[in-house]
């Protein structure tokens, strides 16, 4: 039987985040926050920012820095905009910048490549994708618009509906306010 330690608690979190851990996931598992700074000064477990961390051990996937992005703005951030399209390998969107949606004022020091913005939305906008918190495709096809060309936004929406993302009515009505606004 193995003996349950700080680590593996830790470690047990990591793997639904894409091998990141935050201060926050240490407090609600039970694990004192100095214990991350420990674990990070004996290896295996980096510290990438303040109150994040990421376990060596978990291989990185082709997502991990939109996971990394939304940790490092903080509780109840999301990906937004085009950030959620490229997530989702729609519109052939590469986006420079990784548009992370926030319902607080986030001040946190963040690399060049996040962008905050600052909004409040419904519960009914808001999902997750393989454990990355999100806007809906349908939120984030109609808060592109004049981000991206409305023929690619059109033509994302039938893909999404396509690969079964969008039920077809609703990509239906995301089409037709997208086609009004062209």
């Amino acid at each position: 039987m193995l003996v349950e330690t700080y680590r593996r608690r830790l470690f047990r979190r990591a793997l639904d985040q894409y091998g990141f851990v935050t201060t926050q996931d240490a407090a609600d598992l039970g694990v004192p926050a100095v214990e991350l700074r420990k674990l990070a000064g004996i290896g295996g477990i980096e510290h990438i920012a303040y109150g994040l961390y990421r376990f060596d051990d978990v291989p990185r996937a082709g997502r991990d820095q939109f996971m990394e992005a939304v940790l490092r703005v903080g509780p109840d951030a999301y990906l937004t905009h085009d950030a959620v399209l490229a997530l989702h390998e729609l519109a052939l969107v590469n986006p420079r910048r990784i548009r992370i949606g926030t319902p607080k004022r986030a001040r946190p020091r963040l690399p060049n490549y996040i962008e905050v913005i600052q909004r409040r939305l419904a519960p009914d906008d808001l999902t997750k994708y393989e454990g990355i918190p999100t806007t809906t495709i349908t939120r984030a096809l109609l808060d592109c618009r004049g981000l991206i060309m409305g023929e690619r936004l059109v033509s994302a929406a039938r893909e999404a509906a396509t690969r079964g993302l969008l039920r077809r009515g609703e990509a239906d009505r995301v089409i037709a306010d997208l086609e009004v606004t062209a």
